[in-house]
């Protein structure tokens, strides 16, 4: 009962940490990052009129909270996986680690009123625990129990998944940076840039904005690649059906990316495209573990 109870909890925080990625997203499109002046109160209270920004900037710290707790439960439910897989519990030690220093870094982002670096570098560690607890839900999910396939096409498989994961996180981290320092409107249109393919990059919002465009469409032609080299090869369809919905799931936030823009920054567009972003590393790690599970229950001699 415990080792399913903990593949349940290692799922809902995934869950979790994507409707609070989510919500960040929201925060900042609505300008309510400092609704709330303080930190870890919201005017020296854990219960403030939940109005207006501050709905919006209180309720994501209270949603970081419940992950703390949730991730915490799935700690400790796992407890005793230690003894046949002890990367498990360590991982999850880490996860917790990498929680509380998000947390901190929240809080300096309030405090010090949105530096680029701390805003960005908050995202960047939510998106870090992300993959660990997808990492994690995938390697103790049943789903994982796929046809095997020849360890060749199985090392690829992760290789190239893996590829597609850091390009999708370096693509979200430089929109974290275009985000906070106000440059999603330094190229106003789409899909160029100020009318040209190659913009004159004469200021850093006009080259982070660029940067996070070109990373996104080699993110895309990456991810689109391997679903295409999925479908050629002998892989087990799980796997194959993973790498199409990672397909579209680069072709839609692309769109996302794009509408963004046209639109102004409206909010319901920029949150889902943060969304939908960090829907593509999930589902890219799943797509790891998978690829990687499929080759350890291969017939052909592994020498190991």
């Amino acid at each position: 009962m415990t080792d399913m109870l903990h593949r349940r909890a290692f799922t809902v925080s995934v869950v979790w940490t994507l409707f609070l990625l989510y919500l960040g997203s929201v925060v900042h499109a609505t300008e309510s990052s400092l609704a709330c002046p303080d930190w870890p109160t919201c005017y020296s209270t854990m219960l403030p009129e939940m109005s207006g920004g501050i709905f919006w900037e209180h309720l994501h710290r209270l949603v970081a909270g419940g992950l703390l707790m949730m991730f915490g439960l799935a700690t400790w439910l796992a407890r005793k996986e230690t003894k046949d897989r002890p990367w498990i519990f360590k991982a999850c030690l880490g996860g917790m680690a990498l929680l509380l220093i998000q947390s901190v870094f929240g809080g300096l982002t309030v405090l010090y009123q949105l530096p680029d670096l701390v805003s960005t570098t908050h995202l960047a560690l939510a998106l870090l625990f992300l993959i660990l607890a997808t990492l994690l839900a995938s390697s103790t999910s049943w789903s994982t129990s796929v046809g095997p396939a020849s360890r060749e096409l199985a090392d690829r498989g992760t290789g190239y998944a893996t590829m597609a994961v850091v390009l999708v996180f370096a693509q979200s981290v430089l929109g974290g940076l275009v985000r906070h320092m106000d440059a999603g409107m330094a190229c106003p249109d789409a899909p160029f840039c100020l009318g040209q393919v190659v913009p004159p990059l004469i200021n850093a919002p006009i080259m982070i904005h660029f940067g996070h465009r070109v990373v996104g469409i080699l993110a895309l032609i990456t991810v689109i690649g391997l679903a295409v080299w999925a479908a050629r090869n002998a892989l087990p369809a799980a796997v194959r059906t993973w790498t199409v919905l990672a397909g579209g799931l680069a072709v839609t936030q692309v769109a996302l990316g794009f509408l963004s823009v046209l639109t102004v920054l409206a909010v319901v567009p920029v949150s889902l495209h943060t969304l939908v972003a960090a829907l593509l590393i999930a589902a890219l790690v799943h797509v790891a573990v998978l690829s990687r599970s499929s080759g350890t229950k291969t017939t052909e001699p592994t020498g190991t």
